[in-house]
């Protein structure tokens, strides 16, 4: 491209919160990228002031599920980086809108590829493809190699699955202009930083609790957490060596991962939430697994009338209490990742992001 106009980045789920670190690293460290368009049906117009003399952002308003909005929108893109998905692990949302959103969508952005001649397309993925499964068996420093009991049962894993397993094997295929289509697909362990709605609902739930937090996961539980930061910049490097080593990196699958400490869930988040003087109860686990049963329950018989849908049920709860973290650098082998941001500055990042929560606890 050199002597030409750059390369142009359509980014499904653009205005989400992965999508927003997202193009923030994308305009501060990809230089080929001259038009940024971040698709999302939930937009956020302001977006588009990040603009600079070199990068054109461009905020599309659009549903994923609809194939001529996507089709529009992948006009003359040369790259796809698709992150737009519902992640919904507490029955909030019909099982049909997440398979229409996490299959039907990637389905409609594989064939806006195709139809459009685009030729490379990353996609965000996610643990839960793999686990943890609800039987509680540990994935300890797993790679993407290591053999595991898949067990889904949620739609959101099983949706996720079925679209990570489109992406990769859409790849090798025809698209309009001959050329072929190059795909990979990227893997988060939970992801945490500025603007994460999980965060928030952690605080807010403690604050409705009168600041008692309550602990009921085995200390001995360890989970792999990554920035966002971090996240935003694998998308990046491996958008750009999708480009430039198609033959390595097509039809490969890659697990995110930084630096960030192996810790529970509950631990994690109260490193950061520590500042706001949280009292911890510590309840006995079985009781924790009569809560969540109880909630199934009550989710079960009101549903013809209300949707409930705690934070706490048998999947979260057992997903809480297994250890799933991973030791690899596949990534690192194949493009030369390693985190933007190391855990201090990544911890600095969020911290300062939390800090800005209002808080009304007694000892606030």
């Amino acid at each position: 491209m050199s002597g030409g106009p750059g390369l142009i980045y359509l980014v499904t789920g653009g205005c989400g919160f992965l999508g927003q670190h997202l193009l923030r690293v994308l305009l501060e460290k990809e230089d080929k990228v001259s038009e940024i368009r971040l698709f999302d049906k939930q937009t956020d117009p302001s977006l588009e002031n990040h603009s600079t003399e070199r990068v054109k952002v461009v905020v599309t308003q659009g549903d994923i599920t609809d194939y001529p909005s996507v089709l529009a929108a992948a006009q003359g893109a040369d790259l796809v980086i698709h992150t737009a998905s519902l992640v919904d692990v507490w029955h909030r949302v019909p099982e049909q809108a997440i398979h229409a959103v996490n299959v039907q969508g990637t389905v409609n952005v594989i064939n806006a590829c195709v139809e459009s001649g685009i030729q490379y397309l990353v996609y965000t993925s996610s643990m839960e493809v793999v686990g943890p499964n609800v039987k509680g068996d540990p994935f300890i420093r797993g790679n993407e190699d290591t053999v595991y009991n898949v067990c889904h049962e949620m739609p959101y894993p099983k949706s996720k699955a079925e679209a990570e397993k489109l992406v990769l094997e859409a790849n090798g295929k025809k698209v309009s202009g001959g050329a072929c289509l190059y795909t990979c697909a990227l893997r988060p362990t939970g992801i945490y930083g500025e603007q994460h709605q999980l965060m928030k609902d952690f605080y807010q739930m403690s604050v409705r609790t009168g600041g008692w937090v309550i602990r009921g996961v085995p200390h001995n539980t360890e989970h792999g957490r990554v920035y966002a930061g971090n996240v935003a910049w694998m998308h990046l490097l491996a958008a750009r060596s999708l480009r430039e080593h198609p033959h390595r990196l097509g039809g490969e699958v890659y697990f995110c991962y930084d630096d960030s400490p192996y810790k529970s869930y509950e631990d994690f988040n109260m490193q950061f939430l520590s500042k706001f003087n949280f009292r911890e109860v510590q309840i006995p686990l079985w009781l924790l697994w009569m809560v969540a049963c109880l909630n199934d329950l009550l989710h079960w018989l009101l549903k013809p009338v209300w949707r409930y849908a705690p934070l706490l049920n048998r999947y979260t709860l057992a997903v809480a209490c297994t250890s799933f973290t991973v030791g690899t650098d596949k990534a690192e082998q194949h493009f030369q990742y390693r985190p933007l941001y190391d855990w201090d500055q990544a911890r600095a990042r969020t911290q300062t992001w939390v800090n800005t929560f209002a808080h009304n606890t007694k000892d606030s």
